[in-house]
């Protein structure tokens, strides 16, 4: 099937035009005037894990998320939002959605979303989503291990080097700060999932889980953002529980999953990285 047939079944508008913009996504202008987007999934489960996201991120209206009209196992066709240039109040509206979204909560530490398969992925690395009673055994066993593993098959770390992660793992109840209750993480939050539109931020490409809401908040400062500090000021005037103390201090600790997650799909840097960022997360204790 291809990416006009899918929106003609999914959607059930017509389809005028097909414009493919790379990789995996299309644009299409239907007989009606509207537009809509087109992804093919990257692998099992992604467009069901997508959608349902998704659909849990935007469920109050707390920050904007796109419309799903409808997926299947290979396609997810969405509603097209016009890109527009940051703004600041676009990034404050932003910070304080984000912060209503994270405080609605999670079934527990690892859950994916409703509906959403535990077989998730976050962009093209597969991810495993499965309950966990806490915090620190969550990230260790389904987002810190899993990736050591996958690098050291590539030859990527040595056995001294993957010693320091297991330190990490070790002492994070004691790294991870004050115990939190798990909430609604959109989970891949880098600049690229913020789609910025004509006055409004939109979350785009959700990761989505029940996790440490620093997590979020970390992701978007991997690789930087516009108007960052905007973002993060109104997050953290407006959250009802305001963030534990030390919090900036925890960046790097929750910046390893994303890192280690980089090392083992495209090598390079990314491995130095995560190592760089495991041995400044021991140095806290």
């Amino acid at each position: 099937m291809n990416a006009r047939e899918a929106i003609e079944r999914l959607h059930g508008g017509r389809v005028a035009r097909v414009s493919p913009r790379g990789g995996s996504i299309s644009v299409a202008s239907l007989e009606g005037g509207e537009a809509v987007v087109a992804k093919r999934g990257v692998g099992p489960g992604a467009t069901a894990a997508e959608a349902a996201g998704l659909r849990w991120l935007g469920e109050h209206g707390d920050v904007p998320v796109p419309t799903v009209y409808g997926h299947d196992d290979e396609w997810i066709v969405l509603e097209y939002i016009p890109p527009g240039a940051p703004s600041k109040q676009a990034a404050e509206e932003l910070g304080r959605g984000l912060a209503k979204v994270h405080l609605r909560g999670a079934p527990a530490f690892g859950s994916p979303p409703p509906g959403g398969p535990a077989g998730a992925w976050m962009g093209v690395a597969p991810m495993r989503n499965e309950s966990h009673p806490d915090w620190p055994s969550f990230y260790a066993r389904q987002r810190i291990e899993p990736y050591v593993r996958m690098c050291v098959d590539q030859g990527l770390f040595t056995a001294g080097q993957v010693a320091i992660f297991d330190r990490v793992c070790e002492r994070l109840p004691g790294l991870a700060g004050p115990p939190e209750p798990p909430a609604r993480l959109h989970g891949d939050a880098w600049n690229g999932n913020v789609h910025w539109s004509d006055r409004q931020a939109w979350l785009i490409d959700p990761a989505a889980h029940g996790g440490h809401r620093e997590g979020d908040l970390a992701m978007l400062q991997l690789f930087g953002a516009p108007l960052l500090d905007r973002f993060l000021g109104a997050y953290a005037e407006s959250a009802e529980r305001p963030l534990a103390d030390g919090w900036r201090d925890r960046v790097e600790l929750h910046q390893l999953f994303p890192l280690l997650m980089h090392a083992a799909v495209f090598g390079g840097g990314y491995a130095g990285q995560a190592l760089s960022a495991a041995r400044k997360v021991l140095r806290l204790t």
